[in-house]
């Protein structure tokens, strides 16, 4: 009796076994997939202040939780804790901006991150509405949660800071800046 030829079979048998080196060789990670939870709040932060340092608006909405509770470090009449991002967003950041005629951006940024915790060491630019450029270094630990930072403390010089709000007339409401 003849048998017949071994020859498919053997091509079936290459052809499984190429497929199963395809399916169990691991594939690479995403960019959102993370071997920790620090790496994955290091990549949070870091691409949120990189859309920052690119022109993008909206950083502190997009980072910072609603319920954040930001603290500035220091003795001047500056530094204090605001419970919450509109809080933070109206005593701290529109006080200081509206005195700006080009927003401060980071130029420079370090980010390190552990669990729960990142850290940022970042130098920022920017131009008072008088012509003088405003320039500092800062500091920031925050705690992230569900992707979002829930405090924030932040170390910076606050001579400069208080100085363009001192300096620096705020506008009229409703006047153009």
């Amino acid at each position: 009796m003849a048998f017949p030829s071994l020859q498919p079979f053997r091509a079936g048998l290459v052809a499984v076994a190429i497929f199963a080196s395809f399916a169990l060789t691991p594939r690479p990670a995403s960019a959102t997939e993370f071997a920790s939870a620090g790496d994955r709040n290091r990549h949070i932060v870091s691409e949120a202040f990189d859309r920052w340092a690119n022109g993008g608006g909206g950083f502190f909405d997009e980072l910072l939780a609603e319920d954040v509770i930001w603290t500035i470090k220091g003795s001047s009449p500056s530094a204090g804790t605001f419970r919450g991002r509109a809080v933070f967003i109206d005593k701290a950041v529109r006080p200081f901006q509206s005195r700006l005629s080009t927003p401060v951006r980071p130029v420079r940024k370090q980010v390190w991150a552990e669990g729960e915790h990142v850290i940022v060491q970042w130098d920022g630019e920017g131009m008072a509405r008088d012509g003088v450029p405003y320039r500092n270094s800062y500091a920031w630990i925050l705690r992230m949660q569900s992707g979002k930072a829930a405090e924030v403390t932040a170390f910076l010089d606050l001579a400069p800071y208080d100085e363009v709000l001192r300096r620096v007339p705020e506008p009229v409401s409703g006047a153009p800046r």
